[in-house]
């Protein structure tokens, strides 16, 4: 039934009247019975196409009635005046409001009061909430959007979370278990495995692959997917040949129907030289020096060997290179807003870092914990995982996670040189360090909330800092 918006009848029959002075902002509301006094400027707030905005435009000098909980319409209301929900919204149900929020046209402002990265404070982390997954399997793969839903992929199936937590919906894939995931907007994802030919983009409202992206390598195999990433404007593929003897990048059009751009990174593997076609694993996009990372390793007969290298799509020319040797990444990560890069070694499980500035020097990467850890022939960095948010880097090491923040100590200069001195702490990261259990093998962050899978378990674990509201 359609709720009832008219205007409100006083007990003899007659109009109620807003204010006789024309020239008040006052303006009043009846929700539910209950009268409710705001300003204009508070209802315009809601957007133009929202409800109260029309309301409130209305040359109608009655007082509006609208056939609504008052309560949830309180809440509601100090949301408009603040931007934030109350404290004593914990007492209603999230998806109580989320409905109301809908009613009302403001559903945008909830999303937005309750997803803002602005309220993520990594030094008070604390697990909210354990998103159980159907079936049996561990996820193998997650992405997350920047307004705090999540997908996750598990086995055959990707399950979705909306932004509120409260609501997910289940598709089965044709993969056996989906290696890359990316979310493109809020319904759509790029998904692909290291066992299964071509890129798929996946529908997940309704279901169904829209488009399959596919790479023609010389030998004419099948080309399955290594890892994806996205620039505002590209989508960002890497493919490896199904004889696993060439690997190349795509770079797709976002905006044209995923119209190839560009191949670049094309390698081929020539006799025993088994790293000259090395596929990248990992693709970033660095906004701020308008390049794409692109890196990857091979275990071979001496040791593990990588190389990171940073290409201009435009020209299809790698422009910053790092050959990986000693202590080869197991992970990686660029910190935009910091012009740098984190690892951590393979062999030591350390976390080292790179001024993207001073790349090519003697010394690229600088140890930031025990470097004699190098030196002990281990793999003890084997499956950690590592990420840059905000201004911190975490990084995984079995069940613990550690993070990393720089600490400012100017212009210093080191041993008489050009290059500033940067120092980086190993924090605690409040109730957070006391993480633990089975080891990490997904970490990924969206909104103010950061996501956690775990080896053998068939959950996603939330973390988040105190916000208002939720």
């Amino acid at each position: 039934m359609t709720p009832i918006i008219a205007s409100r009848l006083s007990a003899n029959g007659s109009q109620s009247k807003q204010s006789d002075s024309s020239s008040s902002n006052i303006f009043t509301i009846d929700v539910g019975g209950q009268l409710f006094q705001t300003t204009k400027q508070t209802l315009t707030q809601s957007g133009p196409d929202s409800i109260l905005s029309q309301v409130c435009n209305t040359t109608d000098v009655s007082v509006p009635f609208i056939d609504r909980d008052p309560e949830l319409f309180s809440i509601l209301l100090s949301l408009l005046r603040t931007g934030n929900l109350p404290s004593k919204a914990k007492a209603f149900d999230l998806q109580d409001l989320v409905f109301e929020a809908k009613f009302y046209g403001i559903e945008e402002l909830l999303v937005n009061s309750q997803s803002n990265p602005s309220q993520f404070e990594p030094f008070n982390l604390e697990k909210s909430l354990i998103l159980n997954l159907s079936g049996r399997d561990s996820p193998c793969s997650i992405c997350t959007t920047p307004y705090g839903s999540v997908h996750v992929a598990h086995g055959s199936k990707i399950t979705s979370y909306d932004w509120s937590l409260q609501r997910k919906s289940t598709i089965l894939t044709q993969f056996t278990a989906v290696d890359s995931l990316l979310s493109l907007s809020p319904f759509v994802v790029a998904a692909g495995a290291t066992d299964f030919s071509g890129l798929q983009i996946l529908d997940l409202d309704k279901g169904f692959v829209k488009q399959t992206l596919y790479w023609e390598n010389v030998t004419r195999s099948s080309s399955t997917v290594q890892s994806i990433g996205s620039s505002p404007h590209f989508l960002f593929t890497s493919f490896e040949s199904g004889r696993r003897n060439s690997s190349a990048i795509m770079v797709y059009d976002l905006q044209g129907d995923f119209r190839p751009v560009i191949e670049i990174a094309h390698c081929e593997i020539f006799g025993a030289e088994l790293h000259s076609a090395i596929p990248a694993t990992k693709l970033s996009w660095v906004p701020s020096y308008n390049l794409l990372m692109a890196s990857g390793s091979h275990s071979g007969p001496h040791g593990v060997l990588g190389n990171i290298k940073f290409w201009d799509i435009r020209s299809g020319n790698v422009v910053l290179e790092l050959k990986e040797k000693v202590d080869c990444f197991a992970d990686v990560t660029v910190m935009d807003n910091l012009s740098a890069i984190f690892k951590v070694g393979v062999n030591s499980g350390e976390v080292f870092f790179s001024d993207m500035r001073n790349i090519g020097a003697e010394k690229s990467w600088e140890c930031l914990g025990d470097g004699q850890k190098t030196l002990n022939g281990k793999k003890e960095g084997l499956g950690c995982k590592i990420k840059s948010h905000g201004n911190q880097v975490f990084c995984s090491k079995g069940g613990d996670l550690e993070m990393w923040s720089e600490v400012m100590v100017g212009s210093l200069r080191k041993n008489g040189s050009d290059a500033e001195e940067r120092m980086f702490r190993k924090n605690l990261m409040g109730r957070a360090k006391d993480m633990g259990g089975s080891r990490i093998t997904n970490l990924d962050f969206g909104g103010n909330k950061m996501f956690v899978t775990r080896k053998d378990q068939q959950f996603v674990e939330v973390w988040q800092s105190s916000v208002r509201g939720y």
